[in-house]
């Protein structure tokens, strides 16, 4: 880990509050930029608009920022027909993300980059059913790839964004073994009709116990509950904390989701917002931010609690 990342461990030991940014993404959406069959995957080519939206989350707080790099894996690109452009795509996002920090002259910000394990999803759908068939052997090399990239080009951190599907996310965590730089896992949640925390996936009933002991196997740096509703990620927090005694990371989304694009009609307001964080802060997450639906307004509104 480089002296950045150092400097980040000595805030966590300090129990400093640590401000993630929003969300990426839905972001560029919300700023004009079109989303397709990759969903944002295609976006960073859109590099001013990307490296306009890091700069204006450092600037609203943010102490962390996030490659826009979930939905640009070779499988992602290859469905939207912009595979032979995985290697600029990618590094187009990376360097936003660092262009932003040397622009904003805050050299301390950490720069994580995001690898997920989504598949393609047809337009007009709500769930998570993929429309392409990928082997684990794909989704290996694929992971690997991105893996490679980010740690080689200036990332601080591997942040592995939305993991909801133990079969996937055991092929996905294995590769993150060879990981040079920290890896930290956010897990994606729902509230069962029992009332009862899941795995945000609809096809089976997956507890999110089963995926924090999936993840026990592994030392991940740190834990958090991510894309997931803010009304369950208190208790999210609490069964993270039964199971990690590392740093524990809050980054909900809000408002909803029609394939490619994201809804805002029912975005929580940032005042909410801010007491919803104070009750994370409370409960032990000692990084909060934001994920789909939000944006600079919300984090502006947390760092309040620093």
């Amino acid at each position: 880990m480089n002296e950045r990342y150092l400097k980040f461990l000595s805030k966590i030991k300090n129990n400093e509050l640590i401000i993630h940014d929003g969300a990426i993404g839905t972001e560029l959406q919300r700023r004009g930029v079109s989303m397709d069959g990759s969903w944002c995957g295609t976006a960073s080519l859109q590099e001013e608009i990307l490296t306009q939206i890091h700069k204006d989350y450092i600037i609203a707080g943010s102490d962390i920022i996030t490659t826009n790099t979930y939905a640009s894996s070779r499988i992602m690109l290859k469905a939207a027909g912009f595979e032979k452009r995985f290697k600029e795509i990618n590094l187009k996002a990376i360097n936003s993300a660092l262009n932003a920090r040397e622009e904003i002259n805050e050299n301390d910000i950490l720069i994580a980059g995001s690898i997920s394990h989504r598949y393609p999803i047809a337009d007009g759908d709500t769930l998570s059913q993929a429309v392409v068939n990928v082997s684990k052997d794909e989704l290996h090399d694929s992971t690997e790839e991105m893996l490679n990239l980010l740690s080689n080009n200036g990332c601080d951190l591997i942040l592995l964004e939305m993991m909801f599907r133990p079969e996937r996310m055991e092929v996905v965590f294995d590769v993150m073994q060879k990981s040079k730089i920290p890896v930290w896992v956010g897990f994606s949640c729902r509230k069962g009709k029992n009332g009862e925390i899941l795995s945000l996936t609809d096809e089976s009933e997956v507890t999110f116990e089963e995926m924090l002991n999936l993840a026990n196997r592994y030392g991940f740096k740190a834990w958090g509950a991510m894309h997931t509703s803010v009304e369950i990620i208190d208790e999210c927090i609490k069964k993270i904390k039964d199971n990690f005694n590392g740093p524990i990371f809050a980054y909900p989304d809000s408002g909803g989701w029609l394939s490619p694009n994201w809804k805002f009609e029912n975005v929580i307001k940032p005042e909410v917002f801010l007491e919803k964080a104070k009750l994370w802060r409370s409960l032990g997450a000692q990084i909060i931010g934001g994920c789909c639906g939000t944006s600079t307004q919300h984090i502006e509104a947390i760092c309040s609690i620093k």
